[in-house]
């Protein structure tokens, strides 16, 4: 069965693992729910340093570029606070380091909804998606219960559910109909990306237009699981 539409939760934590992760997963849905007033906050665990195709390009520089544009896409989301781990792209391990990490901004924030990577998804390729998934999952066990990592001085905290983007079988989808114009213009914010993520690249004009022609048919598409105009489909999980 597939539900559809939780209800406007205060406090949102979208977990991704790197800059333009959290808008190509989830972004219609953040946008949609900061419209109606509530606290959306983003967490990115790794600096992006590997995004390019350009051999010859500053990590470091990309890293500063990166974090400008997440802080710009948060923005065209709605999103109040963007928080960034800072791990090293294409590094990222759940171990107890990271999982501390989380778990401080999880208590922090302490969001009623949480959003990440489906850390199961079928033949996924990019290892830090799944240390992502696996590592936001740890985390909220950290964060309900009062002996993990009890040196933090932050109260325990349990979210009421758990959203997994780029679900390996959906059980839920949130209508985005109004939102997905919002989820373009945040990815489009992300522009050292246009080349290697979205296919803008020689004939700018033409591929952006494809590119957002692509985003609003995929948001069609996930929305007929539920027979709404334009969804954003997840794994929801709320025994947490």
């Amino acid at each position: 069965m597939t539900t559809v539409d939780l209800l406007t939760p205060t406090r949102v934590l979208a977990v991704g693992a790197h800059p333009d992760d959290i808008e190509f997963g989830s972004g219609a849905t953040l946008a949609k729910w900061a419209a109606a007033g509530a606290h959306v906050a983003l967490c990115v665990c790794t600096d992006g340093s590997k995004g390019t195709w350009d051999p010859t390009a500053d990590p470091a520089a990309l890293v500063t570029t990166r974090q400008a544009e997440q802080y710009d896409a948060a923005a065209a989301l709605g999103a109040k606070d963007v928080r960034f781990l800072g791990y090293v792209d294409g590094e990222l391990h759940n171990d107890l380091d990271a999982r501390a990490a989380l778990c401080a901004v999880i208590r922090d924030v302490a969001p009623d909804v949480v959003l990440t990577h489906d850390p199961w998804q079928q033949y996924r390729l990019h290892p830090d998606h799944h240390q992502a998934g696996m590592l936001t999952i740890d985390a909220i066990v950290a964060a309900r219960d009062p002996h993990f990592f009890a040196e933090q001085g932050l109260a325990p905290h349990r979210p009421s559910t758990l959203l997994l983007f780029e679900a390996h079988e959906p059980n839920h989808v949130e209508r985005v109909h109004d939102y997905v114009t919002r989820k373009i213009e945040s990815l489009l914010c992300h522009h050292s990306q246009w080349q290697s993520t979205m296919g803008i690249h020689d004939r700018p004009d033409e591929q952006r237009r494809a590119f957002e022609r692509l985003t609003a048919d995929e948001a069609q598409a996930e929305g007929l699981r539920a027979g709404v105009r334009a969804g954003e489909a997840f794994r929801r999980i709320d025994a947490l």
